[in-house]
């Protein structure tokens, strides 16, 4: 079996279509087609079925890709721990974040103050990518996760935080119950026309809000004006709860846990680089978290 055409095919299902794995390995769309057709008429069975849509497996080409994609990999991986020093990874690492998670920005800093060979591209985004279609090789999600082909390692859980400024607390009292926040001006965090809800403790609550966005940056510069009560990120409050120029409200009444996951694609054995990354994350996101 031609190798080097198994790789081409591999990189057609990863990519999705003839012409996009074309522009990924760098070579000319009918050689790549060729070799895939040559590939075919080896083994004697169709692998994939063609349309102008892109490319879908046939039943053949599922169970030679569920193999073959480990084997390339694994040879990939081989042949770069021969050519370089592990030591000293070199390469890039696509990244995908979601916007305004500041604690990622100091800890990407010092990955690559640690790995000064590896060069990240951070591509910030609200839209859940799709890993192998957009090239990213680790995406930072928040939430519970529910996509079965993702692998996902939970580096961290945390809680939003409930604040203000200590003047509007001044001016209209420290609220004592959720129903008391219905007397506050509140901004909330929604991605839709929707004015957001928040769960405190075991009650929900619905607050009149004057601004709703997506943006937690925003969120927290009209909580330092005192002019609203917000919800926030923990590591996004610490420091402005540390000088006092913003107050906890209600930490009786806790807000959701939030869980912080790591995904890569489950087809995909992580790179060294990848696994270097995962394992940093692990290590110092706590820390980060809490300055």
């Amino acid at each position: 079996m031609d190798l080097n055409a198994v790789n081409m095919f591999v990189s057609v299902v990863q990519a999705g279509s003839l012409s996009a794995a074309a522009d990924r390995l760098g070579v000319p769309l009918p050689t790549l087609s060729r070799r895939v057709r040559e590939l075919e008429r080896q083994l004697k069975v169709q692998l994939l079925e063609r349309s102008v849509r892109g490319t879908r497996l046939t039943d053949a080409g599922t169970r030679l890709y569920e193999h073959a994609s480990r084997g390339v990999e694994a040879l990939a991986e081989g042949e770069q721990a021969v050519i370089s020093d592990q030591a000293q990874l070199k390469g890039r690492l696509r990244l995908s974040l979601p916007p305004a998670f500041e604690p990622w920005w100091e800890l990407l800093a010092a990955f690559q103050r640690r790995y000064p060979d590896i060069r990240v591209h951070a591509y910030t985004t609200e839209r859940r990518v799709d890993l192998v279609e957009d090239g990213i090789d680790v995406a930072l999600r928040v939430g519970t996760i529910t996509h079965e082909t993702m692998v996902a390692r939970q580096v961290l859980s945390y809680r939003h935080v409930l604040v203000a400024s200590p003047l509007l607390v001044e001016r209209l009292g420290m609220p004592d119950t959720p129903e008391a926040l219905y007397r506050f001006p509140c901004a909330t965090w929604s991605t839709g026309a929707t004015s957001g809800i928040w769960r405190l403790g075991g009650q929900v609550l619905e607050p009149k809000a004057l601004l709703t966005t997506n943006d937690y940056a925003h969120l927290r510069s009209r909580a330092l004006a005192g002019e609203a009560v917000t919800e926030l990120p923990p590591f996004l409050a610490a420091k402005a709860i540390g000088e006092g120029r913003l107050v906890k409200l209600l930490p009786e009444h806790p807000m959701p846990e939030q869980q912080i996951n790591l995904l890569y694609p489950s087809h995909r054995h992580p790179s060294a680089i990848v696994r270097a990354y995962l394992d940093f994350c692990q290590k110092h996101i706590t820390q980060l978290m809490d300055t």
